[in-house]
Parts: C-alpha cells; structure tokens; sequence
C-alpha cells in the first residue's frame, strides 16, 4: 500500500470527521441540556442544505465573491436555527417531563413532516450544494490531486471547537450550558431560566445541524432520505465520544470519520460494520464514551 494513497484516504476521513463533528456537536448540546434524544436533528441537516441551495446561488448572483458565499452559509445555518427555536417551543416546552418513550415519537413525527415539506418544495431529485468560489480546484499533495475545498473543511471543524469552547468558558450563556449538562435541577433551583436556556440550545444544536448540511452538500450530492443516515452516524459519533461532552463528539468524529474512509478504501464490502464495532468496543471498555461521565 502506497504512503501516498494513505495520506490522501487520512485527508478525506479528517474532511468527513470535521462535517460529522460540526453535526453531531450540536446533538450533544442539546441532549447535555435537555436530555432529550432529538431525532429530528437529522432533519435540520437536511434543512440546511436545502436552505443552501436556495440561498446561496441567490446571494451569488449579485457578487460571486467568497465573502458573499459564507454569508449565505452563516444566513442558511441561522434559519435552520430559528427552526430549532419553533419546535422547541411548539413542541419540546410540553414534554420536557414526559417519559422518554414518547419525546423520541414526538420528535420522530417532526422527521415525518420535514420530509414531506421538503419533498413538496424541493422534489424528490437529488441536489449539489453550490461550490465556494476560490475553492473549486484541486490541490497536488505528494503527486495525489486533493480537492481544495475538502482542505477548507478540514480546517471547519477545529474552528467550530474553538468557538464552541469560547462560548462555553467564556460566556454566561455557556457556563448555564455547562452547569445544566451537570445538574439541571440544580441550575432551576438557582433561578434561571430554563425556558430560555432550552430555547437558546435549541437554537444553538440546530444551528448547528445546519451548518453540518451547508457544508455536507457543498462537498457531495444530497438525496431524501440524508437525514436518517447522518442522525445514526451523529448518534454513533455522540456515544462513542460521551453524550454531552463536545470534547469527546471532536474525538468520536475523527475516529468515525478516518473508520468510514479507510476502510471504503481499504475494504469497502465490510466498511460499514468498521464504524459499529468502533462503537462496541468503546461501549465494552467504557459504557460513558471515550470522554464522557457516568
């Protein structure tokens, strides 16, 4: 086996990694919190990527510039987060007590409706995020042609990490997050908010969501169907890693993503099974995840 092809097969799973972490980061945020499981985050993928290809190409019209093209990716993920905001207080706020039996049907009923909508406004055919401007060609490493853009990806994901630890040590908003992932009766006990607190994560785990979606299209066709694959592969990547510890969806992330990506190369008939025994041996030697709590 050539050093080369390696090297090539380790960029591409450290470019997947860095989508899967984006995506499933905000899973873990919001089940730290809120102890809900949210089937529907596979849903806000999907939403952002659709949102994507209809915002992104209507801001490039009037400049095709990169600055306008993140734009449109910021613009995509806010609304998938606002979205975030409507179920949660449409349909979360009444069944945060409720047994956990039910909030899984509830929010599985979300997937439903969202697939539907997106059928009736989208259609059925599969779709190509729009490509940033600036990062369409390929790049020689070690006489192997990269994609430039999967590059940029790499790079999304520990940028995400950084601000998501800003925002968690350095902001009251994300000491309440923290402290809730803890001991949620406790941060009730002490007067906060805790409707704005779930309503301000919501925003936050599906915002998320849909930024996973922009920059997942960009980099290869969307298809019905997308949802539920990425809320598996989010859910595998959160238990391997720790339920609410972002630190460990980093760390669950780059193990999945180099799994999935090696082994299609290496051995693609079985590459599938690789990710789920990851996550049985994980789960044998430590039951909380790689970084989580018990």
């Amino acid at each position: 086996m050539e050093w080369d092809f390696l090297l090539i097969q380790a960029l591409s799973g450290l470019a997947s990694a860095s989508s899967l972490f984006v995506i499933a980061s905000g899973l873990t945020i919001v089940f730290g919190v809120t102890r809900i499981v949210n089937f529907a985050h596979g849903s806000f993928y999907m939403l952002g990527a659709y949102a994507a290809v209809t915002i992104v190409p209507w801001l490039l019209e009037f400049d095709r510039s990169p600055a306008l093209f993140f734009v449109g990716v910021l613009v995509s993920a806010l609304v998938v987060g606002v979205l975030g905001v409507v179920m949660e207080v449409t349909l979360l706020r009444r069944i945060y007590r409720v047994p956990e039996l039910f909030q899984l049907l509830a929010t599985f009923g979300v997937v439903l409706i969202v697939q539907d909508l997106v059928l009736l406004i989208w259609g059925p055919m599969d779709i190509t995020g729009p490509r940033a401007p600036g990062l369409r060609h390929a790049v020689l490493i070690l006489d192997q042609r990269f994609p430039a853009y999967e590059l940029f990806l790499i790079c999304v994901g520990p940028a995400v990490l950084a601000l998501l630890w800003l925002l968690m040590h350095r902001t009251r908003f994300g000491v309440l997050i923290r402290a809730a992932t803890q001991d949620r009766e406790m941060v009730g006990a002490l007067g906060v908010n805790q409707a704005m607190l779930f309503t301000g994560t919501l925003f936050l785990g599906a915002a998320l969501a849909g930024l996973g979606g922009v920059i997942g299209a960009t980099a290869q066709p969307l298809a019905m169907g997308a949802d539920g694959r990425f809320l598996l592969i989010s859910l595998v990547v959160v238990i391997v890693g720790g339920m609410g510890s972002v630190t460990g969806t980093a760390v669950g992330a780059v193990l999945i993503g180099l799994a999935e990506q090696i082994g299609q190369a290496l051995f693609p008939t079985y590459s599938v099974i690789l990710t789920f025994v990851i996550m049985v041996a994980v789960l044998a030697l430590r039951p909380q995840g790689i970084l989580g709590r018990a």
